[in-house]
């Protein structure tokens, strides 16, 4: 079993809340915590009870494999979801190449693949 770095764990938390644009007064409030607790969490200083982290995730609408270890899974649903609207009006039809298909999908996977390693770097 691997053993939780809360110092790195706290990086990811300050990420993702920096990413939304979001105050550490606005998440701590969002959880029912006090803005001093947030800080050690985030600096890794204090370790949270589950219920404050499982309100973590849920305010920063993010998975806790994420914020754990840093692991993104992708949601199979959003993936056929973004193949659908790159692939035609969700009939299954493709559109013609310039009108949004192969060429639009493509550059859905490229983007999706940058994020990823962007994520993995993390």
């Amino acid at each position: 079993m691997r053993e939780l770095d809360y110092t790195k764990m706290g990086m990811r938390i300050r990420q993702v809340r920096k990413a939304k644009g979001w105050s550490q007064e606005e998440l701590a409030k969002k959880c029912g915590i006090s803005m001093s607790f947030l800080g050690h969490i985030e600096r890794g200083t204090r370790i949270m009870s589950l219920e404050t982290f499982v309100s973590l995730c849920g305010a920063l609408d993010t998975d806790a494999g994420e914020l754990l270890w840093g692991e993104v899974k992708y949601c199979q649903k959003a993936v056929c979801d973004i193949h659908a609207a790159a692939s035609g009006d969700g009939t299954g039809q493709r559109k013609k190449k310039g009108e949004g298909g192969s060429d639009t999908y493509a550059m859905y996977v490229k983007i999706m693949k940058s994020v990823a390693e962007i994520m993995n770097e993390a």
